[in-house]
């Protein structure tokens, strides 16, 4: 589909200009134009200096009236839940009809076997992503750059806020929807299903020309897991416990733990120092390992350790 397109796009290119463009091998290209050829698409090449695959004049792969909001929600057409809280589950739904009925059989055949064998399920096991009835609201102002007030729910106090947004984009991150916004001259991020209330205005704003979604989002990342570590952790772990780790705790506690383990003992503990956010989710998330971890430390996590320990055991004596 990718040479067809491409062919349709820009007229006649060699094999080569074709693997250049698809990061392929020229053997590939050869094949994937047989391909083409037994599934009747009107292709033909000529050798030379001049050569190089066409279509047959003419001929066109027809989306037959695929619509604009359409084409947008091709984008998630392999997810069909984030495509329809963002409401456009039936848009996608008909993108997709259209593009099937577009295809030769033989390529028809093979999309329906794709989305047979294949399915993306986006949340995590014990989530099953946030409820975001405001969703809709955001990304039809974020389409058509609208200003937007909004009452947010956040953290620290005062826990309602009122705040004036332009939406630059939305990032969709483990079931759990995000708004990337400009309020007072800074992009901040914002959580969709903490948005209690929205207004959407008539006033408009221009996004930035440079701005790349995708480029902040991973700047995001790496500045809030930077921002999360306030202190490390000295830590014993069983064979068990280290296992255990690598199903209850983050990727920067695993890599720390690989990086800085001691040669295990006689009965195969290890010691490590480890990145933690702060003593009381340290509490919660070490409690997890039970028996199999101890804290060296600092003493006051060793030590609320402890009393939890001792609560614990009178609890079920």
């Amino acid at each position: 589909m990718s040479v067809l397109l491409l062919l349709q796009a820009r007229g006649r290119m060699t094999a080569q200009q074709l693997a250049d463009e698809l990061e392929v091998s020229v053997r590939t290209i050869y094949r994937d134009v047989d391909s083409l050829h037994t599934a009747g698409i009107p292709l033909y090449g000529e050798a030379g200096h001049q050569g190089g695959y066409q279509l047959l004049d003419g001929f066109r792969t027809r989306l037959t009236g695929l619509t604009e909001q359409e084409a947008q929600a091709l984008f998630l057409a392999g997810l069909p839940g984030p495509a329809a809280e963002l409401g456009l589950g039936a848009l996608a739904a008909t993108a997709e009809l259209k593009i099937e009925a577009a295809l030769p059989p033989d390529l028809r055949e093979g999309s329906r076997r794709i989305r047979e064998h294949f399915h993306l399920d986006a949340p995590g096991w014990y989530h099953d992503g946030d409820q975001v009835p405001h969703l809709p609201a955001v990304a039809g102002a974020l389409w058509n750059k609208r200003v937007i007030h909004v009452l947010y729910h956040r953290w620290r106090e005062p826990s309602e806020v009122k705040r004036t947004l332009e939406p630059y984009g939305l990032v969709l991150k483990a079931g759990k929807w995000y708004l990337v916004a400009r309020c007072e001259e800074t992009l901040r991020t914002y959580r969709v299903s903490q948005i209690l209330d929205l207004q959407v205005t008539d006033e408009t704003f221009t996004r930035p020309a440079g701005f790349d979604l995708a480029t902040y989002w991973r700047d995001h990342l790496i500045d809030f897991r930077t921002r999360l570590i306030q202190g490390h952790a000295v830590v014993r772990l069983s064979p068990p416990g280290r296992e255990r780790l690598t199903e209850t705790m983050s990727a920067q506690v695993i890599n720390a733990v690989n990086e800085t383990a001691s040669p295990p003992d006689d009965l195969g503990w290890i010691t490590a120092t480890i990145p933690i956010e702060s003593l009381i989710h340290a509490h919660g998330e070490l409690l997890r390992l039970g028996a199999e971890c101890e804290v060296l430390d600092p003493p006051a996590l060793r030590e609320k350790l402890a009393t939890t320990a001792k609560a614990l055991a009178s609890r079920y004596a």
